[in-house]
């Protein structure tokens, strides 16, 4: 595509710098819709929604964990015993205290 810029008016170079800034802007939308009518295209070949395949692949909700441990200088402040340990179970650690002190 050869477009001699010199030939244009000024009024032609601003309206040609408006369609590219609009296609620069629209262009990963573009993109997307046209990965998702591929995909979609593919799971009706194969006899399903795209719908039915996204519900494969999401994640499944976790259930909440009761809490095992309480801080006994704030009971607000509650640990399931998971993960990393709260700043307030590691000071009493330190303190001295164990795990079963802090049980509820």
């Amino acid at each position: 595509m050869d477009i001699s810029f010199d030939d244009l008016t000024l009024a032609e170079l601003k309206t040609l710098r408006t369609k590219v800034d609009r296609a620069i802007e629209t262009y990963e939308d573009r993109k997307k819709r046209e990965a998702l009518a591929e995909l979609e295209e593919s799971a009706r070949k194969m006899g399903y929604s795209l719908a039915e395949l996204a519900e494969l692949s999401s994640a499944k909700p976790r259930k909440a964990v009761a809490p095992k441990y309480a801080n006994s200088e704030n009971p607000a402040e509650t640990w399931t015993g998971r993960g990393r340990k709260p700043k307030w179970v590691e000071a009493a650690l330190a303190a001295g205290k164990s795990l079963e002190d802090l049980a509820i």
